[in-house]
C-alpha cells in the first residue's frame, strides 16, 4: 500500500491496544457502541482479583491521587477525542505493518467496516479511561479486551476476516506513542503546568496497568 492510500486511512484507522473493546461509560446505552458487552453475562469472571490489583497499582505507583488526576482529565479530553485519535491514527497509518492487524485475509487490504466499528469501541475508551472504575467487573473486561486481540477471539466481536492476532511484541510498545501524543491534549484547556503533568503521569500509570491485564490471555496462566 502506497503512502497516499495510508493517509486515506488516518481518518477511520485506530491506533490503540484497546482497540478492540473498553469499558462504557456509566449511564451509556451499550447499544450504542457495537461490540461493547461490558458488565454482561457474556463476559467471563477474570482470574484477577482487586487483592492483585492492588499490588500491580503498587508496582506502577498508582495512587489515589491519579484517579483524581484521572477524572480530572475526561473533562478536558470529552470534546477532543476525535483530534486525539486523528493523531493516533496518522501515526499506524503512517506505518504498514501496523496498518496489518486491520488487513482483510483474502487481499490484505485493510477492512473500512472493522476500522469504522473499532474507531468508535476506541473513541469511548478514552473517555472510560479518565473514569478510573477498578472493581471486579472492569478486571472481567481487561481479560475480554486481551482476548479480541488473540487467536482466541480476535475478529468475533465484528464479524471479520481480518489476520488472526496482534503481535504481542507491539502490546507495551504502543503504550509510548499514545500516552506521549496525549499531553498536548491534556494542556489545552489553560490548566497549570503542574496538574497537566500529574494527568499525564496518570494516564502512563493508567494504561500500563491495562496493558498489563490485557496481556494474561497471550500467556500461560501459572507464568501470569
Amino acid at each position: 500500500m502506497n503512502r497516499f492510500a495510508l493517509a486515506a486511512l488516518a481518518a477511520s484507522l485506530p491506533v490503540s491496544l484497546a482497540l478492540e473493546a473498553a469499558p462504557p461509560t456509566k449511564g451509556k446505552t451499550m447499544e450504542k457502541i457495537p461490540g461493547y458487552t461490558y458488565g454482561t453475562a457474556a463476559v467471563p469472571r477474570s482470574p484477577s482479583t482487586p487483592a492483585e490489583l492492588e499490588l500491580m497499582k503498587k508496582a506502577v505507583l498508582f495512587t489515589a491521587d491519579d484517579e483524581k488526576a484521572l477524572r480530572m482529565s475526561k473533562g478536558i479530553l470529552a470534546d477532543q477525542t476525535d483530534a486525539i485519535l486523528d493523531v493516533w491514527y496518522g501515526f499506524v497509518a503512517s506505518h504498514p505493518h501496523l496498518v496489518h492487524f486491520f488487513g482483510r485475509k483474502s487481499d490484505g487490504q485493510p477492512d473500512a467496516a472493522y476500522l469504522a466499528a473499532v474507531r468508535k469501541r476506541f473513541a469511548q475508551w478514552i473517555l472510560d479511561t479518565a473514569e478510573a472504575r477498578y472493581d471486579q467487573t472492569w478486571l472481567d473486561y481487561q481479560d475480554e479486551i486481551g482476548r479480541r486481540h488473540t487467536r482466541a477471539a480476535k475478529n468475533r466481536t465484528d464479524g471479520v476476516a481480518s489476520v488472526d492476532v496482534v503481535s504481542y511484541r507491539y502490546m507495551p510498545l504502543f503504550v509510548y506513542p499514545i500516552t506521549t501524543t496525549l499531553k498536548p491534549f491534556l494542556a489545552k484547556k489553560g490548566h497549570a503546568p503542574e496538574d497537566v503533568e500529574r494527568m499525564h503521569q496518570a494516564w502512563v500509570k493508567s494504561v500500563l496497568l491495562q496493558v498489563a491485564l490485557w496481556s494474561r490471555p497471550y500467556v500461560p496462566e501459572k507464568d501470569f
